[in-house]
């Protein structure tokens, strides 16, 4: 028989496990709501008789979807707790999904993208707030990079289930996925404790609610890192957009295929996450990263321009990718540290940031010459970021020095 005090020892790892492995499908269903259904973009523009931008704002919406939804559900997450918040956007995700099939023309389809990105918002924010509920300094970036590596299995298996699906089934069958993935979120939450106790929450009037957002936009070493994330993860939102129609219609590779490299490239941002811990202090990393990025950008785009061979393409795409993953995992750290006593806004402003970049880049991407217009909007956000990453070094040493760094 155990002692209370050796039954609590050993339920501890449980509870970690637990609690990872939910943050990892909660954060999963935001990358699967983007990914999956990218591999079918050109089947769905023949389905819908409509253009490639105009298809391209599926992403765009869905991003505003995304962004808006942080911005309401972060305050409101603070005064009700995680839980609630998570469930009410689950089931409008789920709602919102399996009507998306019925789409009969491409505009219904785009708005239907909008309330999925308000469902899908939920689960993605609250998996950089709960950790920080939880965790500060170190331990947190050993907890948000073990997530992100782990979650680095959503964009490699998304576009191949996705390319599978859409290839077999049908578009439509993409988002009868996407609705069982998030009811199966739903239930796991079940066993998920909630990480803000009632003595933590935020009091007063609604419009005082959104008050905290002023106070972290005030913040320096937050919103530099913040916008670093943003333009960051502008560029794979960028990629993500113009992938499908330079690997499928420029170089010929079928949906399934399609998924395949996607999903195989995907493993490089997770390599990187991982990498990000070895750095001391944690901001080289990103730094390190934003140099790595710049420079297979840089060749990229004048690949896209002059070379056009899917390898050269490759090559440089999974550079820069190891160089995304090392800039997340540090970025996505030192913003939550710092902002974490109003852990449900600053959680929002840092997804935010990143989707405001994304909706401008995707549809960018898919003007004019796909080739020619995506190695412009690359070198744009390459450059922006490194900007960011020289002041993110100029800043002194991030995390608290009781957890190291």
């Amino acid at each position: 028989m155990q002692t209370p005090s050796s039954s609590s020892s050993s339920s501890a790892p449980r509870r970690y496990w637990l609690l990872v492995v939910f943050l990892v499908l909660a954060s999963a269903l935001g990358s699967f709501f983007n990914d999956m259904f990218t591999p079918a973009l050109p089947a769905m523009c023949r389905f819908f008789h409509t253009s490639v931008p105009t298809m391209q704002m599926g992403i765009t919406t869905g991003m505003i979807g995304l962004a808006l939804g942080q911005f309401l559900l972060g305050p409101l997450s603070d005064r009700y707790g995680r839980k609630p918040i998570l469930i009410c956007s689950l089931l409008l995700f789920i709602v919102a999904a399996v009507v998306s099939v019925y789409s009969t023309s491409v505009h219904f389809f785009i708005w239907c993208r909008l309330f999925q990105g308000l469902g899908a918002s939920g689960g993605y924010f609250l998996a950089r707030t709960m950790p920080a509920d939880i965790y500060s300094g170190r331990p947190l970036a050993k907890l948000m990079a073990l997530v992100g590596a782990i979650n680095g299995v959503a964009p490699a298996s998304a576009p191949v289930f996705g390319g599978v699906a859409s290839d077999t089934w049908g578009w439509q069958s993409v988002f009868v996925i996407l609705a069982v993935f998030a009811a199966v979120v739903l239930v796991i939450s079940h066993w998920v404790k909630e990480s803000l106790p009632p003595s933590r929450r935020a009091t007063g009037s609604w419009l005082s609610l959104f008050g905290g957002y002023a106070g972290l936009v005030r913040r320096r070493p937050f919103m530099v890192h913040v916008c670093f994330k943003g333009l960051a993860l502008g560029i794979l939102f960028a990629y993500i957009s113009a992938s499908p129609y330079i690997l499928q219609n420029h170089y010929g590779l079928s949906q399934t295929v399609y998924g395949l490299v996607i999903g195989a490239n995907a493993l490089f941002v997770v390599t990187g996450s991982m990498l990000a811990l070895r750095f001391r202090p944690l901001k080289r990393a990103a730094f390190a990263g934003s140099g790595l990025v710049l420079a297979a950008v840089a060749a990229q785009a004048y690949a896209l321009w002059h070379v056009h061979s899917i390898w050269v393409f490759e090559g440089c795409t999974v550079i820069m990718l190891l160089g995304l993953g090392l800039i997340f995992t540090t970025t996505n750290t030192l913003s939550m540290n710092e902002g974490r006593d109003r852990a449900g806004e600053a959680s929002a402003i840092l997804g935010i940031s990143g989707y405001v970049v994304g909706a401008v880049a995707a549809p960018m991407v898919g003007m004019g010459n796909v080739l020619h217009s995506t190695a412009i909007v690359y070198l744009s956000l390459a450059c922006a970021t490194f900007v960011c990453a020289i002041a993110s070094r100029r800043l002194a040493p991030d995390l608290d020095t009781q957890s190291g760094k």
